[in-house]
């Protein structure tokens, strides 16, 4: 709860005493790496801020391949939002790449978090929109550009998770082979660092 309260307090005007109001909407735990926190056709409004770990959201084909749609490393939001806002049911999955600490957090907390503190709405429009941005860019790159611009992207978006997970993982992410990831990575390296 001490990651969550000051990530909140960086990024709004939400006092102690707010902050324990707050704090009775959400729930912290703990979970193991490969834990399963959503599946598709859950009706669950959870969606979750990590503390500490790394969790990711990710989709399947009727081959069972996964497409990962997101990386969550610490301080950053993840879930379904068709289940969370919406009340669909969800159609990605949420699981635990590494041991995780994470605050868990719903609709409910939502509303609760622009009553107590009105400026904890503006706050949330920005990381919607900041969503919606990001979220642009990704398909644009992932209809345009090239294998190299993807990876080079990744990295500046996710700069650390590169070390923390498998390269199947990042080739996913991308929209690649492991295989062309590595002559990426291979032709980068030969440009930066000579031969």
């Amino acid at each position: 709860m001490t990651v969550f309260k000051k990530y909140l307090q960086d990024h709004t005007p939400i006092t102690d005493e707010q902050f324990e109001q707050l704090s009775r909407e959400v729930t912290p735990r703990s979970y193991p790496k490969g834990r399963i926190l959503v599946k598709p056709g859950d009706t669950s409004d959870n969606g979750y801020f990590v503390s500490k770990g790394l969790l990711r959201a990710y989709a399947t084909d009727e081959k069972g391949k996964e497409h990962i749609i997101q990386f969550a490393p610490e301080n950053w939001w993840i879930g379904d939002r068709g289940a969370m806002y919406f009340g669909e049911p969800a159609t990605f999955y949420v699981d635990v790449v590494e041991d995780a600490e994470v605050v868990v957090v719903n609709r409910n907390f939502m509303d609760r978090a622009q009553e107590i503190c009105p400026a904890y709405a503006r706050y949330n429009i920005y990381l919607l929109h900041n969503t919606a941005r990001h979220m642009q860019q990704r398909i644009a790159s992932l209809l345009a550009a090239t294998a190299e611009e993807r990876y080079l992207s990744f990295i500046h978006m996710y700069p650390n998770v590169m070390l923390r997970v498998p390269q199947l993982m990042v080739a996913s992410y991308l929209g690649i082979t492991p295989e062309t990831l590595s002559r990426v990575r291979k032709e980068l390296a030969r440009k930066n660092f000579g031969k």
